[in-house]
């Protein structure tokens, strides 16, 4: 692998969407991953304001035991790192909404979290300490915003590491144990009631990821149900005309921007009417439906090298491609217009495989390229159209695109 493709494997491993040109759809995941680390930082700020009132309030618990000067001694560490999380806070959350899609930024932010609860479990009597329940906080939080579960596992065994390295550390003299003048400074020698406090909070670590990601699992599955409801065809369970209108619409405004080409694909049914008058409208909407499973299967994937974003269906057995130009390993031995046409050969033939009841259907493909058929979502979509037409009146069961000399209109011609 080369060291561009390391590269570009790491710059994708680092964002929530790895898509070095993102789509409509990685758009929206990116604003609703953004919303969420939000949400965590004002959450996070109503726990900062009820640590710094409990600090106050057991500050003033602590110094009758300890004394004034012993109280300073003990919270000097724990005050000043309190005051950094206040600024880093600060920081973050007027900088989230530009960063909040870097995944190892919250990563990072979360395991610097569990650093500032260890400091504060060592300085709290270690294995006597109260603070080990802010583990589970930042456990809860990281199934919030972190899209993998495994990034979420790794965080919690972080949270195991870090907590066995104060307790088993004091046991073993590593770290010279905090000595708290309400504590009987025995326990932490003992082994086993060492382990025991370690194994109940690893226990209650991983029970707080398997909620966590429970809970989660279930929120973003009826986030993205709620989302489908609204913009995808009933029949097909492909995107509907409206949903394809505004992403070829935000598509094109990019692609414009950026300076990118743009494909677009029209597929038609040939003779499709007269499938349902012969076989009846339950074929038909079958067959439809079959039709949509493997286009689906084709938008998931990479057709013929190329990234295809959105499947839609745009109106009775008439459906279409977005298919933007994005970095291709091939970029330098093939073109777009190659690759697009390449994509729509292998859609004809992958449809024309299909069967519903026994009968089987081809279909006709029109392709049109932004900027070359015009730099409006309507100039590209006439211009597919008319594309689509001669293929659907040069006997069906082909591809026309603008760039082929045959499907251009000649004498014989009339449209």
């Amino acid at each position: 692998m080369s060291g561009s493709r390391i590269a570009k494997t790491l710059a994708r491993g680092a964002v929530v969407a790895w898509r070095d040109q993102p789509t409509q759809y990685d758009i929206e995941a990116l604003r609703s991953n953004i919303e969420r680390v939000g949400l965590v930082i004002r959450l996070r700020w109503a726990v900062l304001i009820a640590f710094i009132v409990f600090s106050v309030i057991g500050s003033s618990v602590y110094a009758t035991s300890s004394g004034i000067a012993g109280l300073l001694d003990e919270i000097a560490i724990p005050g000043a790192l309190l005051l950094f999380v206040l600024a880093y806070n600060t920081v973050y959350q007027l900088t989230y909404r530009k960063v909040g899609n870097l995944a190892f930024l919250n990563q990072a932010q979360l395991l610097f979290d569990m650093f500032v609860a260890t400091v504060l479990v060592y300085y709290s009597g270690g294995v006597y300490s109260w603070f080990n329940a802010m583990y589970l906080l930042f456990i809860l939080e990281a199934a919030f915003i972190l899209r993998k579960p495994s990034h979420v596992w790794a965080l919690s065994a972080a949270a195991a590491v870090m907590y066995g390295v104060v307790l088993f550390g004091e046991y073993l003299g590593v770290l010279p144990h905090v000595t708290l003048p309400f504590v009987t400074d025995e326990l932490h020698t003992e082994l086993t009631y060492v382990l025991m406090r370690f194994l109940w909070n690893v226990t209650l670590f991983g029970g707080s990821a398997s909620v966590g990601l429970l809970m989660m699992r279930t929120i973003r599955e009826r986030e993205s149900e709620l989302a489908r409801s609204s913009f995808v065809d009933d029949l097909t369970g492909l995107y509907n005309r409206p949903y394809f209108y505004r992403v070829l619409s935000t598509e094109v405004e990019r692609s414009n921007r950026e300076g990118h080409r743009l494909g677009l694909l029209l597929a038609d049914i040939d003779r499709f009417g007269e499938l349902n008058r012969t076989f009846g409208v339950e074929v038909g909407d079958d067959m439809l439906a079959v039709v949509a499973e493997r286009l689906r299967a084709i938008a998931g994937a990479e057709a013929s090298g190329l990234p295809v974003s959105v499947a839609c269906r745009v109106g009775g057995e008439e459906l279409a491609l977005i298919v933007p130009e994005m970095a291709h390993p091939d970029s330098e031995r093939f073109d777009f217009a190659e690759r697009l046409r390449a994509a729509a050969d292998e859609v004809r033939g992958t449809i024309g495989k299909v069967r519903a009841h026994g009968v089987g259907v081809t279909v006709s493909i029109g392709l049109a390229l932004l900027p070359e058929d015009g730099t409006t979502p309507d100039a590209l979509l006439d211009a597919a159209d008319r594309m689509l037409s001669r293929a659907a009146m040069g006997g069906g069961n082909r591809v026309c695109a603008t760039w082929d000399a045959d499907c251009q209109p000649g004498d014989d011609a009339q449209l």
